[in-house]
């Protein structure tokens, strides 16, 4: 089942923010990491050059001053972006979904054409949800892959109970990984796969649609 990809891609940009240093998982340490995600490590130096980028971008803004109030927080918010990928990346692989180059492609090109060319669609992701341009597709990747296992659980996202079907496999995906945090950058909440109050873009995205023949896109 498709649906329509409104021009904005539903990325939320959740803000709270820390500075990194060490994560603590169970009595191990785990130096230089921001996060651990079924033992593999995200470290600190992945998330700081994330906010650079972004921050470089906004700096090179007309309104960047603007931008950069709006995203105190944007160590969390990249933080959390950076752990759901991967908890959706494994329960996609669980539930035997894969997605193509060409798809993430097409998804682009139609939502940048729906928003007047490559550089609006840019500016407008970088307004709304705090994407350097370098992290467009990683933002579509992850829209396109969670249409695609909400359809592979036969949930219709544009009702409570699909999104919820959805939810739940997450969230067991997300226990089983065992994510552990910096407790600078907060906790991670399993049941709601968020870090701390961080918004959950896929959320917002699956309830802005309208539903017709095709999915949006995601951050």
């Amino acid at each position: 089942m498709h649906r329509r990809r409104r021009t904005a891609l539903s990325v939320s940009v959740a803000l709270l923010a820390a500075a990194p240093l060490l994560t603590a998982c169970g009595n191990e340490a785990h130096p230089g990491a921001a996060a651990v995600v079924g033992g593999q490590r995200i470290e600190v130096s992945a998330l700081q050059a994330q906010v650079r980028d972004v921050r470089d971008a906004q700096r090179s803004a007309p309104e960047a001053e603007q931008l950069i109030k709006n995203t105190g927080q944007l160590s969390q918010a990249k933080l959390n972006s950076m752990i759901f990928d991967r908890v959706l990346e494994k329960a996609a692989d669980n539930a035997g979904v894969t997605i193509s180059r060409k798809e993430i492609q097409t998804t682009r090109q139609q939502a940048a054409a729906q928003s007047g060319g490559e550089e609006q669609f840019a500016a407008m992701l970088l307004q709304q949800g705090a994407l350097s341009a370098d992290q467009i597709e990683s933002a579509i990747r992850r829209e396109v892959l969670l249409t695609k296992l909400a359809v592979a659980l036969g949930a219709n996202t544009t009702t409570p109970q699909g999104q919820q079907t959805v939810l739940a496999e997450l969230t067991k995906t997300s226990e089983k990984l065992g994510i552990d945090v910096n407790p600078r950058y907060g906790s991670w909440d399993n049941k709601q796969v968020r870090l701390g109050e961080a918004k959950t873009p896929w959320i917002t995205q699956l309830t802005s649609e309208a539903p017709e023949q095709e999915q949006p896109a995601g951050a």
